[in-house]
Formats: structure tokens, sequence, C-alpha cells
């Protein structure tokens, strides 16, 4: 495919290297800031940048737009890239909220066009592991997920523009919980009802640094989620129960450590589980899996990807705990 990168900061870079060495062309860029689009498009040859993203979606050689802007523009250039009979591929969270995500969502039915959300850790190898364990039933009937994600910030943290409501949406619940509602919903299925607390503990900013999420899902099971900018040691784990064994990933490469899968197997008598540790050192690959089953999807095939009807579902998710308490200041 012929692809065009909206957004050409950390994100947006990552995944035009993925995607070019998948064997696909980078031909074109758009950045807010035009320097940005520059300097991406010079690593790729014939590739051509512009200051406006319309000018890309609108370009006859581009066949599938990668947008990877902050969280006040993925909708809107979304709905443009549709509307033009573009694929697309949009980082999560895929909008502010639900409400700005639904349009593009019966746009893109419209169009007959596949636009996927990155919730890439879906992706990760470990993640994969524990869904073909779950499907092949090692762990038998799911009971109970709980996941925990979170990382310290860094100094002039709630100056940046996660920090500002207009233009993320809201906190670390909407920034990394979104990738734990996301991860919930794919191993128990849908949400019946939400119970949960964004507070803002530590930093100074109208958004949280804490989420607090418990789930009810339909069939019963129950997600307990905490998603944390206060966590100074960055953190994932997702511990998947089942009524005979355990999964727990760990990690995510980089600063979050190895990335691990152990898997407990309850034994006939009980007692001390039967262990097994699969670990996945060395560069991140989920970004080039997810892009694969993008290319898939296009094709017809279902895969792993998560679809705007998923997004929109992790977005009601968070506005219902929005709804429940606001986000608490720290105390003076």
């Amino acid at each position: 495919m012929r692809v065009g990168i909206v957004g050409c900061g950390l994100i947006g870079g990552k995944r035009a290297k993925s995607i070019a060495a998948l064997g696909h062309g980078i031909v074109a860029t758009a950045d807010a800031v035009p320097e940005r689009a520059t300097q991406l498009a010079k690593g790729y040859s014939g590739c051509v940048a512009f200051a406006d993203w319309r000018e890309l979606v609108k370009r006859p050689n581009v066949d599938a737009v990668v947008v990877a802007t902050i969280n006040d523009s993925l909708a809107s250039i979304t709905h443009g890239a549709v509307k033009a009979g573009k694929h697309v591929l949009v980082e999560k969270p895929a909008a502010r909220s639900a409400d700005e995500l639904r349009p593009v969502a019966a746009s893109a039915k419209s169009a007959g066009v596949t636009v996927r959300v990155g919730f890439n850790h879906r992706f990760h190898p470990a993640l994969l592991k524990a869904r073909e364990l779950v499907d092949a039933g090692a762990v038998g009937p799911l009971m109970f997920v709980r996941g925990r994600y979170g990382h310290g910030g860094r100094v002039g943290y709630d100056r940046e523009w996660r920090a500002d409501p207009a233009l993320a949406g809201g906190g670390e619940l909407l920034d990394q919980g979104v990738h734990l509602i996301d991860l919930t919903r794919w191993f128990l299925g849908d949400v019946a009802a939400v119970h949960g607390v964004a507070s803002t503990f530590f930093w100074d900013m109208p958004v949280e640094d804490n989420g607090f999420v418990c789930l009810k899902h339909t069939g019963g099971q129950v997600g307990w989620l905490h998603a944390s900018c206060s966590e100074w040691k960055n953190l994932f784990c997702l511990e998947i129960y089942g009524r005979t064994g355990k999964l727990q990933i760990d990690g995510l490469g980089g600063s979050y450590g190895v990335e691990r899968l152990s898997y407990y197997r309850m034994l006939p008598q009980m007692g001390p589980p039967e262990t097994t540790i699969w670990e996945y050192p060395g560069e991140d690959a989920s970004w080039a899996a997810e892009f694969r089953d993008f290319e898939a999807a296009i094709a017809g095939e279902k895969g792993f990807g998560a679809t705007l009807e998923d997004a929109v579902a992790a977005l009601d998710i968070v506005a219902a705990v929005y709804a429940q308490k606001p986000a608490e200041r720290k105390a003076a």
C-alpha cells in the first residue's frame, strides 16, 4: 500500500518505520509543524510533505492514512480521510469522546473503508500468546481481570498537552487507562456496568492523574483496573483469572521491563500451580503486527485489531467514570 502519515512526532515516526519495513511505501507526510513533516519525509524516497493534512488525504496516490496527532485532532482528521475514501489507522483513543467518534463510524460504514484504532497493546507478543491460551481453554472459563498501568511523569508534565482537557479530553484514564479498558473488553467482552473514580493526587493539572475502574461485564465477569501517572516506576501488569488457571503479563519492554507472560495452571489437587514462563526481549514488534492485521482487515479478514466500535465502547466507559465523580484537585 501507499501510506500517508498525519502527525510526524514520535509515534508517527515509529509507525512510518515499521510500515516501510513491511514493504509499503510512505508517500506523504503532514504535520501542523511543517518542519516535522519535511524531516520525516526525507527518510523515504519520493515522499511529499504537507503543512495541511487535507492536502494529503485528497491525493490519489494515498491508499491508507495513519493518524498520529494529539487527541483533539484525531477524530476530525480520520473523518476527513474516510470521506476521501481512504483506509485509516488512527492512534488511540481515536477521539476525546465517544460523541466525537460516532459520526466517524457512520461515515466509514457508508464509505466502505476500513478503520482500525491503534490499541497496539493487543499485538504485544505476550498478549497475543495470552489470547491464544485463553481461546484454547488453557485457563478455563474466565472469571475476572486485574490490570495496572502507570508511569511517573516528568518535570513539567502538568504543563504538557495531556494536562489540557481541551486538547486531551481527559487525563490518565483516557491516556493509558483506555489500553487497560480495551484489553479487558478484548478478553471479557462487553460491559454492563461501570463504577470508578478519577482523581488528581499529585500533579497540578485540571485532569486526573489516577483513574480507578470496576467493570461488570455482560457475562458476569469483573475487570478491576488502575491507571496512574504517579506510579514513579513505570509499570504494566495484566492478570487474567480463569477457573483452572491464571495468566499474568508483566512489562512492555524498555522502561517497563522485559515483557513476560506467566502461565499458572491449577493442578487437580490444587496447591502450588504448574508454572510456564515466556519472555519477549528485544524491540517492540507490536507496531508491525498491528499494521499486518490492518492489511488483513482491508482484505476482509476479521483479525484482532480494535475497531471504531471498540474505541467508542472504551470512551463510553471513560465518560461513565467521569460522570460519576469529577476529577479532584490535590490538597494544597
